[in-house]
């Protein structure tokens, strides 16, 4: 078994708890282009889905061929939103310190665009934790569920795919990481699955996550695929 030497992570809902923000202020938009829809939907469709794929469904949906202000106006009013609103998960500064401490790589792969995932981790206070090894949907031609943001992140690691382990809350993001031959796991601990936790975890494991876990307690033994102290 080849033991895990880097942590990949996805951004929203894993590392900050930005997705209510995020899909109340997709709703709102998607709203004023006449879409009514709901949180359920919004989790369902587009949790872990890039801007540009979800523009491009909207348009469909709209029978237009395109939306040029939407990705733009949507990152303008969800960053304006930050400063006051954005929180880390807890537990995260202490789950890095944990894995620096044992050499363990670390890198985030996001559908968020590169602006975004910049302002993100300038405002969570977070930027010096991964450096330059950040990585945006806006870098690769397919976004999750493709593998090809997950095999970047590895590539630019010099970590082969198979000693990688990824942290995802989308079931999108978890087919991308086992597409990619990683290990996969699943987090149900951001507030946007505050209520549908126990669906939501049988959706990621049907995604192929390896293990599930509401919280942070155990994430780290998952990862690594050690067995937690005392089992």
């Amino acid at each position: 078994m080849t033991d895990i030497r880097a942590v990949i992570f996805d951004m929203d809902g894993c590392l900050v708890d930005s997705e209510p923000m995020s899909l109340a202020t997709l709703a709102e938009l998607m709203a004023a282009e006449g879409l009514e829809t709901t949180m359920d939907e919004l989790r369902r469709k587009f949790l872990g889905v890039s801007i540009q794929s979800i523009v491009s469904h909207i348009a469909k949906a709209l029978d237009r061929d395109d939306l040029p202000d939407f990705a733009r106006d949507f990152q303008d009013r969800l960053l304006a939103r930050y400063p006051t609103e954005l929180r880390v998960i807890p537990g995260i500064p202490a789950l890095l310190d944990d894995l620096a401490a044992r050499g363990i790589a670390v890198a985030i792969a996001t559908g968020s665009s590169v602006h975004r995932l910049g302002m993100t981790l300038q405002v969570a206070g977070l930027a010096d934790r991964f450096g330059a090894n950040t990585f945006s949907a806006d870098q690769v031609a397919r976004g999750k569920p493709a593998p090809d943001l997950f095999l970047l992140a590895a590539e630019r690691l010099g970590i082969p795919a198979d000693a990688c382990a990824v942290m995802e809350d989308s079931p999108h993001g978890i087919v991308g990481a086992r597409a990619a031959g990683m290990r996969a796991v699943g987090f149900t601990g951001g507030s946007h699955l505050s209520g549908i936790q126990a669906d939501h975890a049988r959706r990621l494991s049907e995604a192929g996550a390896v293990a599930v876990l509401p919280g942070l307690d155990g994430l780290l033994d998952a990862l690594l695929d050690h067995q937690p102290t005392g089992v």
